[in-house]
C-alpha cells in the first residue's frame, strides 16, 4: 500500500513537501516516481528516483524547483516543491517502479490514491 500526504493549498510562490508511505513492499527493490494530473489533462509523470538514490529525473516544468528523496529505511519518499505555480494544480500521485527511473506512468506498477495540492492566490 502506498500512501501519500502532505497535500494543501499554497499561494504562488509557495512550498510543499508531499510525502509517500509504503508498506507491504520491498521498497529498496522499486523505484519511486511521483506524477499528477490537472482537471481536464492526461496525468504526466513529475520526477523519479532510482532505488539507491543514485539516479533522479524530472520533468523540464519542475526542473530546478522540485526536489525527490527517499528514505528505504523508512519506506518513505518525498518530493519538496518549491516556487510553486498555478500550473502545478493537480492531484499528486505516488508509484512504484519495478527497474529504472521512469516518468512514464505506464511503467507504474502499484500507486497511490493520491493528494490534492492547489496553487492559488
Amino acid at each position: 500500500q502506498l500512501v501519500e500526504s502532505g497535500g494543501g493549498v499554497v499561494q504562488p510562490g509557495g512550498s510543499l513537501r508531499l510525502s509517500c508511505s509504503a508498506s507491504g513492499f520491498t521498497v529498496e527493490y522499486w523505484s519511486v516516481s511521483w506524477f499528477r494530473q490537472a482537471p481536464g489533462k492526461e496525468r504526466e509523470g513529475v520526477s523519479c528516483i532510482s532505488p539507491g538514490s543514485k539516479t533522479t529525473d524530472y520533468a523540464d516544468a519542475v526542473k530546478g524547483r522540485f526536489t525527490i528523496s527517499r528514505d528505504n529505511a523508512k519506506r518513505t519518499a518525498h518530493l519538496y516543491m518549491t516556487n510553486l505555480k498555478v500550473e502545478d494544480t493537480g492531484v499528486y500521485y505516488c508509484a512504484l517502479v519495478d527497474g529504472l527511473c521512469s516518468l512514464d506512468q505506464y511503467q507504474a506498477d502499484h500507486w497511490g490514491r493520491g493528494t490534492q495540492v492547489t496553487v492559488s492566490s
